[in-house]
Order: structure tokens, then sequence, then C-alpha cells
């Protein structure tokens, strides 16, 4: 193999900097339509590894001769081989995905956001996989962390490297389609643990309440007020960060909004997510930064790398926050909701702490994209 394998960070820098990518996805064809790498440049090809096994001179035809073919399959094993069947066959500029799309819905880029008040900083980090969106306020050598994911290492280096110890983990509430690394981190960082009071449906360990109205401030200066915000959950909380920016975990993102079914309720929580969407956060100052937890396509994702738009922009490009009718709204959401995540009952168990499953199982719940939004 004459190329070295390409690492999900080298990938998701090229696909994120809007460089040309070539991928060919060696996986079943039902996976790769469930779930695939995207980007503005990216251009994929699906082709099964039996059917490449059997025909490596057709599928060399389809390949372009002037780019860098990198295969992709579920763990980066498979890959390897295809990569050897097409070598054979004649292909030379060809490498592969070290660590698959399992690799691929693991790994995070931190990205800046901006500078806060008195030298504070915020960060996003971009799980460009999975979709998920998590955050850390630093400023005078503390910091705070969002909606942390299990990756709990990633946070732990990158606060060292900005020579930051982390004293707050926040949950912006029950998360059912990712596995929450909020009480794990808190627990090896000596960190306090922030968890909305309303998403307890049996917490199986101590957490610091969440309310209304709950005000964390990191370093010096540099404020955290939570504000009740329900409809995804009954207990989803909003973060408001140095007057500056609205964290609306799975409430609002940039073109959609959250979805209210994930514990079986969306009868009961719609008309919740109504009143925060045209109510609560329409009596905020519209010049905040909604900074979503998750986010839906590529599209989403700004030049400079970040997910994030004025509230203002939102309320006149979103198109599910300007219906007029509340009937209509309910239908909207009720009628027109996604399959659910993957293994979403098993993971809200575990972010409950009433399952422990081992570190491959925690893996394999997550596998494929996120489903949070309508």
């Amino acid at each position: 193999m004459a190329l070295q394998a390409i690492t999900v960070r080298e990938l998701a820098q090229k696909i994120l900097a809007n460089e040309k990518v070539f991928l060919l996805d060696i996986r079943k064809e039902e996976d790769y339509n469930d779930w695939a790498i995207q980007g503005r440049n990216v251009q994929s090809l699906n082709i099964p590894y039996k059917q490449l096994e059997n025909g490596a001179e057709d599928v060399k035809e389809q390949l372009p001769e002037d780019q860098t073919i990198y295969v992709v399959c579920a763990k980066g094993i498979s890959s390897q081989k295809g990569v050897e069947v097409l070598e054979d066959a004649g292909v030379k500029n060809i490498t592969y995905l070290k660590g698959g799309m399992t690799a691929w819905s693991e790994h995070m880029e931190p990205m800046k956001i901006g500078d806060l008040s008195n030298g504070g900083e915020l960060y996003q980090f971009l799980r460009i996989g999975k979709g998920c969106l998590s955050y850390m306020v630093i400023a005078d050598g503390e910091a705070t962390v969002i909606d942390a994911t299990r990756m709990t290492e990633t946070y732990k280096n990158f606060a060292e490297e900005k020579n930051a110890a982390i004293k707050y983990v926040l949950d912006t509430h029950l998360h059912a389609d990712h596995i929450s690394g909020g009480k794990t981190l808190a627990k090896h960082t000596k960190a306090q643990y922030y968890f909305p009071t309303k998403d307890d449906e049996g917490l199986t360990f101590d957490y610091n309440k969440l309310e209304d109205g709950t005000k964390i401030t990191v370093g010096d200066s540099i404020a955290i007020s939570s504000f009740y915000s329900p409809g995804h959950t009954i207990g989803s909380t909003s973060f408001i960060v140095d007057n500056k920016y609205l964290m609306t975990g799975d409430i609002l993102f940039i073109e959609s909004i959250g979805r209210p079914d994930l514990a079986g309720k969306a009868e009961d929580w719609v008309d919740d997510l109504r009143k925060t969407l045209y109510e609560r956060y329409q009596s905020l100052s519209q010049d905040l930064i909604v900074l979503p937890a998750h986010f839906g396509a590529m599209e989403e994702i700004n030049e400079d790398g970040t997910v994030q738009a004025k509230l203002e922009e939102l309320y006149q490009k979103n198109d599910r926050l300007n219906v007029e009718s509340e009937e209509e709204f309910r239908h909207l959401v009720t009628d027109n909701l996604p399959p659910q995540p993957n293994s979403h009952e098993e993971i809200r168990y575990t972010n409950m702490g009433k399952k422990n499953p081992d570190h491959d199982e925690r893996r394999e719940m997550e596998v494929g994209p996120n489903r949070c939004a309508i």
C-alpha cells in the first residue's frame, strides 16, 4: 500500500476547508443510504465490497484519475482489502480512512466561536460525523463544558492546552441520540455537574439542580444563565452566555426545530415546543447568536467551520418558526416525525445511569446519524 491511511482528523479538516474529496464507500447499500460522509466538495461513490471484489476493473473505470481516492468501510478493516484489490487492478492514488465510520462518528473538531468579555473565549466542538455540537467556555483559567459527548478525553486535553481547569459541566437535557459524557467528565475533573431537574426520570447519580434562572460564573466575570425552554424534553434548558450567545440544546437548530417525541410524549410536549419557540425565545434579544446542540446538514456549517446564526435571522429564514396556526404547527410536528435514533431507549437509560454498557456497546449504540430535528 503506497499511500498512508488518512485519519479522521485529516479528513475532517479537508472537508471543513472545502477541499475536493473523493470517497469510495464499500459498505452495504442500506448502511450507506442511512449514514454517509458528506461535505460541500465531497463526491461519494457506494460500491459494496462484494461487488468490488468481483469486478474491480469495472469499478476502476468509475474512479477519478486526478484525485486521491479514500476507501471507507465500517471500521477501517475491509477498506484495506478494498485498496489492495483496486491496486491490483492498477489504481494508484488510493488509500483508506483509518478506523472507518466508527472513528468518523467519534471525531470532534474544536472551532473557536469568538471572544467573550474580559479575555474569555468560547469554543464549539464539531462532531462532524454525528452532527453533535458541544461547547467550552474559558475564562481566567477556568472552563465550563456544555453537552459533553462520551469522548471526554477531548475536552480534558483541550482544557489542558488552554491552561484551564474544568470547573462546571452542564447538560441541556436528557439526551436520547448520543451518550452524554457529562457526569463522567465531571467525575474525572472534580467539576460540578448540573442537570435539569424536570428531566430527572430516575437518575441514579447526584447532580446540581439546573432550573430557570440558575446562574454560573466562569472565572471572574463570564455569566452563564439558564433559561427554561421545554419542548424537546420537559426539562430542556437553554443557556445565555455572556449576554451574547443562546445555547438552545435540541430545541432550535439552524434550519429546523427539535422533535418532542423521544420520550414518547409528542402530543404532550408539542405545545411546550411551540411556546418556547414562539414566545419564550421571542422575548429574548434578537441579537443573541444561536448555538444549537446539533446540526442536520453540512449546509448548516458556515464557511469558518462553525454552526451559528443570529436569532433574528432564524425567525426570518427558518420556516418552522413561521407557522401562524397552532393546529398547523401541531400537525407539522407530529405528522412529520423522522425515524427514532438508533438505540434511543438504551441511550436514555445509559444517560440515567440505569444501564452501563461496555465501550464497544456504547460505540454500537451511537452508530448512524442524529435524528433530533423535524
